[in-house]
């Protein structure tokens, strides 16, 4: 991290999207009370799958990436 800015870079931005995620997840998961996180919790799985595959690709070709939805705790 110290030798790299890149890695702290992406390192920031993937706990970013880790945090954002867990955050959509929690609320999907109480929305299953009145049925529409039925539809919801899937698709946030999906998108967390499909994004973390885009993040390894973009990282590999040495590009920043920071999924949507995500939230920027850590700058």
């Amino acid at each position: 991290r110290e030798e790299s800015p890149f890695v702290d870079r992406g390192g920031k931005d993937y706990f970013n999207f880790l945090i954002s995620y867990i955050i959509w997840t929690v609320v999907s998961t109480l929305l299953i009370l009145i049925l529409i996180g039925f539809v919801l919790l899937p698709i946030v799985a999906i998108l967390n799958l499909v994004f973390t595959i885009i993040a390894i690709v973009k990282a590999s070709n040495g590009e920043h990436y920071l999924p949507p939805l995500s939230i920027r705790f850590i700058k």
